[in-house]
């Protein structure tokens, strides 16, 4: 195993799997508006945000062609930073309710300077194999990873 101090970085592409969960989610959110019996300007409402919903999501967190797509995490001696093609590498401070599983990471964190909490998903097939091994373990056990970044 690597050294504590010595740095990591990895970078994503899009995941087949997140593309077809989302997808089947809209589409089941979709038939259940069709179905229900509500009223039909209630219904087009909810087929309108649940379409800006996607207009929304699918560039920037699903199929991560935007700009403000998170693509890379890495860690140095600064602590950890996202990247973003708009932003470059941006310090963030990871949330302990971040979760690292044999398929699947999802990365809980903030900005530095920002309040809010945010959420990315890293299934397994958005990585190599060896670099999502790599990545779950240094979410797993390294050192101050839930520090501010400085």
């Amino acid at each position: 195993m690597s050294s504590p101090s010595e740095g990591f970085e990895c970078r994503w592409r899009a995941s087949g799997y997140l593309l077809a969960a989302y997808l089947i989610g809209q589409l089941l959110a979709l038939v259940s508006l069709v179905l229900l019996e509500i009223p039909l300007w209630l219904s087009l409402a909810g087929i309108v945000l649940c379409l800006a919903h996607a207009a929304w999501s699918l560039p920037r967190y699903i199929l991560l062609n935007h700009p403000q797509a998170v693509t890379g995490l890495r860690r140095d001696a600064s602590g950890w930073q996202l990247w973003r093609d708009a932003c470059g590498w941006q310090p963030v401070q990871l949330q302990r309710d971040s979760l690292a599983l044999p398929g699947l990471v999802v990365l809980r964190f903030r900005w530095a300077g920002r309040r809010w909490v945010h959420g990315l998903c890293i299934p397994a097939d958005a990585l190599e194999p060896v670099q999502h091994r790599r990545l779950r373990l240094r979410l797993k056990f390294s050192r101050r990873r839930w520090a501010a970044p400085e």
